[in-house]
């Protein structure tokens, strides 16, 4: 007898191939029958009129604290995700010595938008090695598959401590690092991550551990990473244009590891169509050395929810660094000051803030929320409207409206990149095999963005702008990323593969509204959101998603790398 049968669906089995009638038979985990199934299960779910395609596979997000006390890592799986790869950028909670454990903490709640008590009250660092904490992860439980890469910062910070986040390293430092990046990736890390942009500082606002490593480090660490099966790279060389030495690091870097790298974050605008298709050359430059990069780009419009209290993406402002760092009662001094204003705003519009200068439009941002009294009925309004209003500068009301609200405004850019040209180079973008989907940023900057939502994003408007027809879809956010990863026997349907599955209504499937809920340890919030359109998710072959509510079951594998994922080379 079967666990399960999914009877009536229409198959997207990932692959790109038409879709077909089929039922999907599964027993322990793994999909056993497809096609006409007659067998007899313990549970049939009718799926007519609907499409049955696999688990949704996500490989860039931030869980790897919030998988803690949140074994469904929400909203994913809310949004058909059954797969997620942790670890990226650089930034991991493992390996760990108590001495790093404050400064890697804060580091996180600064560069990666986590709140400071959620991660305190619910992060016990109960663990040294990497294989321990996966330990930790799979005695807790999961409820979807969850793999971790392994994070230059932790590295760093264990091997050197404090210098850790000030120098290079000495040639025996980086073998330390060798040595315990080994050990990681053999207690199941599925790579390297690092990270050398601009908008990655830490809790002091200077530059993270990973900012300080060499070529030669990088390339050490990538030769270490080679040398264990199943494990992969991803990176971020810098913000905005590659100059040569970007493209030949990554090139280089690929190639010494014999894996491919994935670069974040490519994010297509028909402002910038040619510096995209400039960026995506880093993969033919790769190839022609013997290595293998890929973009990583989100599918959809980006909204940002900026703050002067947060500071994210600000502080990558030339001049901004420092005072995006400083308590709130100094930030409300210095934008208290016209002086120290006016020298911000002038640094801010300067050529050196090159693909951030947009930022600077500050007439441009709407509030988004405030909450001072003397602020109120300012939401959903422009900056530029209630300057105008005031007889102000833009930017002297909008820091007049945080100093106000003690730094807590919430503002939003002004909209871009949501014009058909914008979605044509998207799709563009999609097919080429030198870009892979992803840069949802799950588990972080849980104050600013939204991009938990890509995967129905992505169907809602491969239908709605008549994009690509759903199995090419389908294909980008599960066989792709599931062969980058080298995932063993998931990201499609087939018979001996696990079951991890969604069902779906293609006529309707899309993001819900994105809403506030303080529902982190400490009473902490973020922004989260479900999804309309998806019925069931499942996670070798047991459901954890029914409707828009999650069932509470814990299926999910803890992956760890040569065993759940087999090494894919550069070549």
């Amino acid at each position: 007898m079967l666990d399960v049968l999914i009877t009536g669906g229409t198959v997207v089995d990932g692959t790109g191939a038409p879709p077909r009638r089929a039922d999907v038979g599964i027993r322990a985990g793994r999909i056993v029958a497809l096609g006409e199934v007659t067998e007899p299960a313990e549970r049939t779910i009718d799926a007519t009129g609907l499409v049955v395609a696999p688990g949704f596979v996500d490989i860039h997000t931030h869980y790897d604290a919030q998988v803690l006390w949140d074994p469904a890592c929400t909203p994913s799986p809310l949004h058909g995700v059954t797969t997620v790869i942790g670890g990226n950028c650089g930034f991991t909670i493992a390996p760990m010595a108590p001495s790093e454990a404050d400064y890697i903490t804060r580091m996180l709640a600064r560069v990666e938008g986590m709140p400071l008590d959620a991660l305190t009250t619910a992060v016990s660092y109960d663990w040294s090695s990497f294989g321990e904490y996966l330990d930790v992860v799979e005695a807790k439980g999961v409820a979807v598959n969850a793999g971790f890469l392994v994070g230059h910062c932790a590295l760093r910070r264990v091997v050197m401590g404090e210098d850790g986040s000030e120098r290079a390293a000495t040639a025996d430092e980086i073998a330390a690092m060798q040595d315990l990046l080994a050990a990681s990736l053999r207690g199941g890390g599925l790579g390297f991550s690092s990270s050398q942009a601009t908008t990655h500082n830490d809790a002091d606002g200077e530059p993270v551990p990973s900012r300080h490593a060499t070529p030669d480090e990088l390339l050490a660490l990538c030769a270490t990473t080679g040398e264990h099966p199943g494990t992969t790279l991803e990176f971020i060389p810098v913000v905005g244009g590659f100059a040569e030495e970007h493209l030949d690091l990554m090139a280089r870097m690929s190639a010494t590891a014999d894996r491919p790298l994935n670069w974040n974050v490519l994010a297509p605008s028909s402002l910038r169509a040619e510096d995209n298709w400039r960026q995506l050359e880093a993969g033919t430059y790769a190839a022609e050395r013997g290595g293998r990069v890929l973009a990583l780009t989100v599918p959809h419009v980006v909204t940002s929810h900026l703050s002067f209290k947060a500071g994210f993406v600000l502080d990558a402002l030339p001049g901004w660094r420092k005072p995006m760092a400083l308590p709130v009662p100094e930030k409300v001094a210095l934008l208290s000051d016209p002086a120290q204003r006016r020298a911000l705003a002038d640094q801010a519009a300067s050529p050196e803030a090159g693909v951030l200068r947009g930022i600077a439009d500050w007439g441009g941002h709407t509030i988004v929320e405030t909450f001072h009294p003397d602020n109120a009925g300012l939401a959903g309004r422009t900056v530029g409207d209630i300057a105008a209003e005031r007889g102000q500068d833009p930017f002297d009301a909008l820091c007049a409206i945080s100093v106000l609200d003690e730094m807590r405004t919430v503002f939003r850019p002004r909209g871009v990149s949501d014009d058909d040209a914008s979605w044509t180079l998207r799709r563009d973008v999609w097919r080429d095999g030198r870009a892979v989907i992803g840069a949802s940023d799950a588990g972080a900057h849980l104050d600013m963005l939204s991009t938990f939502n890509y995967s129905t994003s992505l169907l809602q408007a491969a239908r709605d702008r008549d994009l690509v027809p759903l199995e090419e879809a389908v294909h980008y956010i599960t066989d792709v990323p599931a062969r980058l990863y080298g995932l063993v026997d998931r990201g499609r349907i087939a018979e001996g593969w696990h079951a991890d599955l969604v069902v779906l209504d293609p006529a309707t499937v899309a993001p819900a509204p994105v809403a506030w809920a303080d529902d982190l340890p400490a009473g902490a919030g973020r922004l989260t959101g479900g999804a309309v359109g998806i019925t069931h998710v499942l996670v070798n072959g047991v459901e954890i998603v029914r409707g828009t509510e999650l069932t509470g079951a814990t299926p999910g594998t803890v992956l760890r790398s040569g065993r759940d994922t087999e090494t894919v080379t550069a070549r």
